[in-house]
């Protein structure tokens, strides 16, 4: 007999609160009934007259503007099998592993008017799933799939819909409902009516096939689970489940707003808090929020360097480096770059070493003194180097002096080749002003 996993009410509740709402004090469970070889009951445990979340909502971001995407409902059932149809082959395989797991199915109301806003709906999605801690929602690995319906009318009535299901990847979702639309706005051209059917996506050819027609409620025979008794939640335990929620992206955007980042950067802090265990990116943000200029240097060390290099499979991470350690290193090459004794090129060369060395550099500035990434600001060694450069270059010296300042550009340029980098390029520039008096 079946029985209820105590676990996926628990998470079903912390999707409600990362869905906008609270969940149903109760709900119950359903028979669908239907014919699927990945089904091997003959029908699915759901929930479809009393879901354990209705009534929640998702804001996305499109062009600048808040837009507000509706959730109908999300409800608990029973996972089917998988299907799986060999390219060129007249046959399909089942595998029923995953059969009778727990599934929580998202029902969105119809919101979306773009692909583009399909795309950005899914990601706002699977980003809540994670920070709640509801699924892995790994794409690759099925934890998350998107069934996507779309219907064409000239009118605000919607039309004949059809679903495109088990899609497993954002840019697949956008190019389901590119292709779907103009499909549908084709065969309606054409005098055609649109067929209300289930489709898959075929992502080597680009667009969706058809696999059966959809059957509507009725023909499903709905009626209440008899081997499972309905759910019903006390207000201790929704709340202490709501005690226990983290802070949501929504949130960490207003807390990351104040730091003047484009959207861009804040989709890669929040997807590369995801993305791997060893380091919140946001979490030592908000530590420092107070000191606005800092907060930002290090929003866009870990958007442009640390992000990418956790990305870079050539690369080695320092699993010896603890977050205090990696908040100190990077207030510290802060710090020496206020101080004009460290350029932004070589900030990125010490950081990467941080990141990538064996154990922890205890301390920093020594260790970019040890590898001559400390700047050069000794005006009178610098006044050498640029007394140096201006005669083995007197022909861009005299441009700069008949006012061609691109060539000063060259000339700081050699200067800091001749000092492996190390002189500051700002003290160069006056000297070179200075020495040719200009």
């Amino acid at each position: 007999m079946p029985v209820l996993n105590k676990e996926a009410v628990h998470l079903g509740i912390r999707a409600a609160f990362a869905l906008g709402t609270r969940p149903q004090k109760y709900s119950a469970f359903d028979r669908k009934h239907y014919f699927y070889p990945d089904s091997p009951l003959g029908y699915q445990i759901t929930q479809f007259t009393h879901p354990i979340i209705k009534d929640g909502e998702v804001t996305i971001e499109v062009n600048g503007q808040p837009r507000r995407i509706g959730i109908h409902e999300a409800h608990l059932e029973a996972d089917a099998g998988k299907s799986t149809h060999p390219a060129g082959g007249d046959y399909s395989l089942v595998d029923l592993n995953r059969a009778g797991t727990p599934l929580l199915e998202i029902v969105s109301e119809p919101d979306m008017h773009t692909a583009e806003e399909a795309k950005l709906y899914a990601k706002e999605l699977y980003l809540r799933m994670r920070y709640a801690d509801v699924s892995d929602a790994n794409l690759y690995y099925g934890n998350m799939r998107f069934d996507v319906n779309v219907s064409v009318s000239k009118t605000d009535e919607l039309g004949t819909r059809t679903e495109t299901k088990n899609i497993n990847s954002f840019k697949s979702v956008e190019k389901t409902v590119e292709y779907e639309t103009a499909r549908q706005i084709e065969v309606l051209e054409k005098g055609q009516p649109i067929v209300q059917e289930t489709r898959g996506w075929d992502d080597a050819k680009q667009k969706t096939i058809s696999q059966r027609t959809k059957e509507d409620a009725h023909d499903y025979r709905y009626f209440p689970d008899p081997d499972l008794p309905p759910i019903e939640l006390d207000d201790a335990l929704v709340d202490s489940i709501e005690a226990e929620m983290p802070v949501m992206p929504d949130e960490w955007r207003t807390r990351l707003s104040t730091l003047g980042l484009d959207l861009s950067q804040t989709a890669s802090l929040l997807e590369g808090d995801v993305e791997q265990a060893e380091v919140s990116y946001l979490a030592l943000i908000e530590e420092v929020l107070d000191d606005k200029d800092f907060a930002k240097a290090l929003a866009n060390w870990f958007v442009n360097l640390e992000i990418p290099l956790r990305a870079d499979e050539t690369a080695t991470p320092n699993k010896e480096l603890t977050n205090q350690g990696r908040l100190q290193a990077y207030h510290v090459t802060y710090d020496l770059i206020k101080a004009n004794k460290l350029s932004s090129t070589n900030a990125k060369t010490l950081l990467t070493s941080i990141l990538t060395a064996s154990d922890q550099i205890q301390d920093v500035e020594a260790y970019a003194k040890q590898h001559n990434l400390i700047q050069e600001s000794d005006e009178g060694a610098l006044a050498k180097a640029v007394e140096q450069v201006l005669a083995e270059n007197p022909k861009a010296a005299e441009d700069v002096k008949n006012g061609e300042m691109k060539a000063i550009g060259f000339l700081t340029g050699q200067v800091m080749k001749l000092t492996q980098g190390r002189a500051n390029p700002g003290m160069v520039q006056q000297i070179i002003k200075q020495q040719l008096e200009i």
